[in-house]
């Protein structure tokens, strides 16, 4: 996959492996999220991608700055600025994204994602009354790779209806439970009202 360019600078992301390398034996739950999540729970490539996502809970985003030690972290300010992330700062709570790249001659590398956690459940920001136990936010792939649950992934991508959205959510419908039809469906209802996808599920 060629480089992708942004007004910040150059996307070349690194793998889901490379990504499962870097945090092998943390003491804490991450997950490989967006459209990569996706691909691990269907098994297969499904589009190609600008960046790799991973998820982790607020309360352990600090520690992101002893693992990649020596990287450059950068917080994303609403409403979308880049600004750099101090050693040891706390970042606020309307702060939910994190670039990484190891210095600043290279390409942005992984992009982290904070959700909210409450004891051992998690919280959705959209609606905090969407809650799920920690322990049923993901899966494991056959190579060890956490991966973010499918039906969570997509009820992120419900808000953006992008055209890789539709495709992830067109890719994944086939391998969804029962469950976490019901699941999405549940969410998708409570946080939108109506969607275009919630027929998909229903049928």
């Amino acid at each position: 996959m060629a480089p992708t360019h942004t007004p910040w600078g150059t996307w070349d992301p690194i793998t889901p492996t490379e990504v499962a390398g870097l945090f092998a034996g943390v003491g804490f739950p991450w997950w490989v999220a967006g459209g990569y999540a996706v691909e691990l729970a269907v098994g297969r490539p499904v589009r190609e991608h600008v960046d790799l996502d991973v998820l982790l809970l607020r309360r352990d985003h600090l520690a992101i700055q002893d693992v990649l030690a020596g990287w450059e972290w950068w917080a994303a300010d609403p409403p979308g600025v880049l600004r750099p992330w101090r050693p040891g700062e706390r970042l606020p709570v309307d702060v939910h994204d994190i670039w990484c790249r190891p210095d600043a001659d290279q390409p942005w590398r992984v992009q982290f994602m904070l959700a909210e956690a409450e004891d051992g459940t998690w919280i959705s920001r959209r609606d905090p009354d969407l809650r799920r136990p920690i322990a049923t936010l993901g899966g494991v792939d056959g190579g060890g790779i956490p991966f973010l649950s499918p039906e969570i992934q997509l009820f992120y991508k419900a808000k953006g209806l992008r055209p890789k959205d539709d495709a992830d959510f067109a890719a994944a419908l086939p391998v969804l439970t029962a469950d976490q039809r019901a699941w999405l469906a549940d969410a998708l209802a409570r946080t939108h009202g109506e969607h275009p996808w919630l027929p998909l599920l229903a049928t």
